[in-house]
């Protein structure tokens, strides 16, 4: 049950991520950084955790601002407690997945609710057109059991978080970026293929075992940016010996200016002073 592809697209470069600190301390690894937004537009970041020790999680998030672009966070295991300004609250859990659209502003937290066992996920930002910048935000709660999946054949599943894969739609659909978000956990030596529009950038990022892409290995804990070949219409992966883990994300690019400071994503500069002020002056909001 896969997609029929003809030509797969190839690796245009790995990227194995850097680890770094957010929030109150939090240690992950920034996999997409600010130095691939514009050939990833788009997609602005994407964070990978998975901490054992609680010394590497437990200060969380605390109250921070963001506008002008979407943020996805994906939980594997361990629980996080989401609270904004507008008043939203909701316990992000295992298999489960909150999505924020920070639009005009939004102020909120993400704090863990354990003191012990592994914390592992991601954070995705997903940008937003000019005319979408200023809209009213919103935030939704998508619990492991309102993601849609389906199985593969002789082993392996595919979570839709987003988009549609196989006549599956996702549990979130968005207009304008079209985004793609699978969670594909392949069994060792199986192969899967999904279609993709040419136009759209994609990415594929490893977090168990290997893949093997038009031939080119993807270790764990790396990132394959895929290229945009006119004649190529899908992937094709290959899982490795010990099978694999990853996720496999697409969007339609934007195509407009990316000005950004820290949590603050617009297109001007004069649009970034307005948020910073906005911020300070207590109305990001």
């Amino acid at each position: 049950m896969t997609s029929t592809v003809h030509a797969s697209r190839r690796i245009e470069r790995l990227v194995a991520g850097r680890a770094t600190a957010d929030g109150a301390g939090v240690k992950l690894t920034r996999v997409l950084a600010s130095e691939l937004q514009r050939r990833l537009d788009p997609f602005l970041m994407l964070d990978a955790f998975a901490n054992e020790n609680p010394d590497d999680y437990i200060a969380g998030f605390p109250p921070h601002p963001h506008r002008g672009f979407e943020t996805v966070t994906y939980m594997l295991a361990g629980r996080m407690r989401h609270r904004d300004s507008a008043g939203n609250e909701g316990l992000l859990e295992p298999g489960g997945m909150q999505w924020m659209c920070a639009g005009r502003g939004v102020i909120h937290s993400e704090m863990p609710e354990q003191e012990d066992g592994l914390m592992e996920g991601f954070q995705l930002w997903l940008n937003l057109p000019a005319r979408s910048k200023m809209q009213p935000a919103w935030y939704r709660d998508i619990p492991a059991a309102a993601i849609p999946d389906y199985a593969l054949p002789g082993g392996g599943r595919v979570r839709v978080l987003a988009g549609a894969s196989q006549g599956i739609t996702g549990a979130i659909t968005r207009p304008d970026t079209e985004p793609l978000y699978l969670d594909v956990w392949l069994d060792a030596g199986m192969t899967f293929a999904q279609a993709l529009p040419v136009a759209h950038n994609a990415f594929v990022y490893v977090y168990r075992g290997e893949v093997q892409i038009a031939g080119t290995p993807v270790p764990s804990r790396q990132m394959a940016v895929l290229d945009n070949a006119a004649h190529a219409d899908g992937v094709s992966l290959l899982a490795g010996a010990e099978g694999a883990r990853l996720l496999l994300l697409a969007g339609q690019p934007l195509g407009e200016p990316i000005a950004q400071y820290g949590p603050f994503v617009m297109n001007t500069e004069a649009e970034l002073h307005q948020a910073i002020q906005d911020y300070r002056g207590g109305v990001l909001a």
